[in-house]
Order: structure tokens, then C-alpha cells, then sequence
């Protein structure tokens, strides 16, 4: 804590002074033109992986950065896509997943969360992904996580889709889907190509 309680004595001393015109702006209205959803990892910092300012990125993040498919059941995911896309009008929907994803291995091997009821009920929006890779090989191990972790990628795209907010602004090219798979160890980023269907280096 007196980490962070220093640091947030240099930001108020040394970057708010420097950024004071765009921080006054920013209390007034967002005009972020990307929601970036992705893993609660501590490990991911969608504003340092891209480089963006703050007002730039409307962010999500949850275990296995999951987008569960459209319901009449009432959620934070679903209520932040909503208003992403219906109010700030968002033009891009970034799904991002990373290396070493803890909600994937869980995902991968569920008695491992048998305990965590609510992360066990939780990562079922995930099952496909793991199941679509299973069907490919005789059974999973550790080497097949990062497979897992893209095909999660695709489903919560797909996911995505289902919610009408979405899939309205999609049918008019209003807004973009984007799947990015983000190495923790490399920086390296890699896009889901929908053409090609497979995940393209940057």
C-alpha cells in the first residue's frame, strides 16, 4: 500500500500537471472510440500494451476475458457492452486473451476449481473452446493452452455477436470485431484474420 500511495503522490505532483488541459476535459464527457475487453490478469495493461491515453480505451476485464452470450438475464458484461456501443457509440470491440491465462488452465482441467463454485459456473461460457481443441487431439496438456486460449478468443467474439446492440452496428459496418492474443513474455500480439481464419503476428 505505500507503494501505491506514493505513486499516487508522483501522479498528482508530476503527470496531472503535465496532462491538466486533458484530465479537465475527460470531466466532462468520454469519447472512447474502442472497448477493449479483456482478462483481469494483473499482468495485462491494455493502456501500456497500446500505447493509449486516458479517454482512449472503455475497459472490461474478468477471469478469461468472457463475453457471455446475450440473455435476458441482466449482467455486468452485458450492461458495459450496452452502453459501449448504444451510448459512447464505440467503433471497435477489441476480445483480448494472453499466455499463461490462469481462467484457461482452470478451464482446461475444471477440478481444479471444484471449490470456486462461482469461477467453476463462470468458466462454462469458455467450455467450447477447450472442447474444440480436445476434439483434435487424444487429450489436453499444458502445450495445448495456448490453442485453448485462442479458440476462447474466437468463441467470445462469436459470443459477442449475439448481443442485438452488436449485432445491429455489425449488419450496418457501424463497428468491428477484433480478436488479439497477447504474449506476456514476448510483447508480441497476434490478430484474428476472419479470412484467413487463424491468428496473424502483428
Amino acid at each position: 500500500m505505500e507503494k501505491l500511495l506514493k505513486g499516487l503522490k508522483k501522479f498528482q505532483d508530476e503527470v496531472y500537471p503535465e496532462h491538466k488541459d486533458r484530465f479537465e476535459a475527460l470531466a466532462q464527457s468520454q469519447d472512447p472510440d474502442v472497448l477493449f475487453i479483456t482478462c483481469s490478469d494483473s499482468r495485462i495493461d491494455p493502456n501500456l500494451i497500446t500505447q493509449s491515453e486516458p479517454g482512449e480505451l472503455f475497459i472490461c476485464r474478468n477471469a478469461g476475458n468472457i463475453v457471455p452470450p446475450h440473455s435476458h438475464e441482466t449482467g455486468g458484461m452485458t450492461a458495459s457492452i450496452e452502453y459501449a456501443v448504444s451510448v459512447l457509440k464505440v467503433r471497435h470491440i477489441i476480445i483480448c486473451g494472453h499466455s499463461s491465462c490462469g481462467a484457461m488452465k482452470a478451464a482446461m482441467n475444471p477440478l481444479s476449481v471444484k471449490r470456486l463454485p462461482h469461477v467453476k459456473v463462470w468458466l462454462d461460457h469458455c467450455r467450447a473452446a477447450k472442447e474444440a481443441v480436445q476434439q483434435k487431439h487424444d487429450h489436453l496438456t499444458d502445450e495445448h493452452l495456448d490453442e485453448v486460449t485462442k479458440q476462447n478468443i474466437i468463441l467470445q467474439m462469436n459470443h459477442l455477436k449475439t448481443h442485438p446492440a452488436v449485432f445491429s452496428k455489425l449488419h450496418t459496418s457501424e463497428i468491428q470485431v477484433h480478436g488479439w492474443m497477447y504474449d506476456i513474455k514476448t510483447g508480441n500480439v497476434e490478430m484474428y484474420d476472419d479470412k484467413q481464419t487463424r491468428f496473424i503476428t502483428v
